[in-house]
């Protein structure tokens, strides 16, 4: 038999259920305000003893209530909330179990994908996917079985909120991470990302490939032509990560299709550029003209990375030197079109003429002597 106190404890939860069930849409959301105020970091024995060992049975009304209204955005980030207390509870894996076994991963992913649902309820989407990644390995392959790498990369790229996003690589970066199965399906999800218009998800995306890389130890062809594309970027963060995962990259089997890629965006076809500079006047009512072309930034950019890379390591400049890149800088510095490829690939041939005497005795033999002496002072007048 149940004592008293038991009895009373019953019947409290039962009426606390009974008027979440006859509440209208105002009176479920005070409830949730109150239990989202009252039991945030609480343990899964704590709220079995807030619900009098029934919490599952609140567990169970809020996952019912969010299928059923998630698309229209009923109080979805309360509802969100509300669960993801349960779900980070200290000691409560039977609730994450419950919230799977109703298809929860699903709901969530989709809630990623509907326009019309608000920015911050998509993040606390992306927080419960966090919970669910981060119990372990079988749940990362869950989410990622239901197509939710490609869902939360989609995500990334669309989402407008830079705090949005961060929230989103977290969630990546854990998807990556001890799931065997799926880390390759997240590393193409990755590359795929890098043409994407937002700076912020491809700053993001090259981070977060940096560390997958070292895990996987094997590099997929797919990611040379979406790193060399990077560096069309007018956003010097987004081109500073593309660079450090290019030095990262030298080290796999990508490192000869990586320099030549390097080396040809020196000399870039001049059909396209003038294909530009037509497109260009076309929009000139929109585009100011002193603008660079995105070709120009991409040919200043490549003339930085083989600085960067050349002074890295004297192996890796002799094998630009094979490739043609001397006359490549020379072509880069004749752009006049854009002062910084100008200056990029001025630097970087002044590097390489001072390492290498036969790239000296080429420059010199191409310029001539007053023209030489012009680019390369005598180290006493630096």
């Amino acid at each position: 038999m149940t004592s008293t106190k038991e009895q009373a404890a019953i019947s409290r939860l039962m009426g606390f259920l009974q008027e979440w069930d006859n509440g209208s849409k105002a009176a479920r959301s005070h409830i949730l305000d109150n239990f989202i105020k009252m039991n945030q970091g609480k343990t899964g024995p704590e709220l079995e003893l807030e619900f009098s060992q029934g919490a599952s049975l609140f567990l169970a009304r809020l996952t019912a209530w969010l299928r059923l209204t998630y698309m229209y955005g009923v109080c979805l980030g309360q509802l969100l909330k509300s669960i993801g207390i349960f779900l980070s509870a200290a000691s409560s894996h039977r609730y994450l179990i419950e919230f799977l076994e109703v298809g929860g991963v699903l709901t969530l992913l989709e809630i990623l994908g509907l326009k019309q649902l608000k920015e911050e309820d998509k993040k606390e989407s992306v927080k419960l996917l966090q919970l669910v990644a981060n119990a372990g390995r079988k749940y990362k392959e869950l989410i990622c079985e239901s197509y939710g790498v490609r869902s939360i990369a989609e995500f990334l790229a669309n989402s407008k909120s830079e705090e949005t996003q961060e929230q989103v690589q977290i969630l990546l970066d854990s998807l990556g991470h001890g799931n065997p199965k799926y880390q390759n399906q997240v590393y193409k999800g990755l590359i795929a990302l890098l043409p994407c218009t937002s700076p912020k998800a491809q700053q993001l995306s090259l981070q977060t490939l940096r560390t997958l890389q070292a895990i996987l130890g094997a590099a997929h062809p797919s990611i040379v032509p979406a790193v060399l594309g990077v560096l069309r970027s007018v956003h010097l963060e987004v081109q500073h990560e593309a660079i450090d995962l290019i030095k990262d990259l030298m080290a796999y089997e990508v490192r000869p299709a990586l320099l030549k890629g390097l080396v040809e965006l020196l000399t870039p076809p001049g059909q396209e550029a003038a294909k530009m500079k037509v497109k260009a006047l076309e929009d000139s009512v929109t585009l100011h003209l002193t603008e660079p072309l995105p070709v120009h930034i991409q040919q200043a950019a490549a003339a930085k990375t083989i600085g960067v890379l050349a002074k890295d390591s004297t192996e890796l400049a002799k094998d630009m030197i094979q490739l043609g890149v001397v006359h490549g800088l020379m072509c880069a510095m004749g752009n006049q079109d854009h002062t910084t490829c100008q200056r990029q690939a001025s630097v970087t041939l002044e590097h390489f003429v001072r390492t290498f005497p036969i790239v000296e005795e080429h420059v010199r033999k191409a310029t001539g002597e007053t023209l030489f002496h012009l680019f390369m002072p005598s180290p006493l007048a630096h």
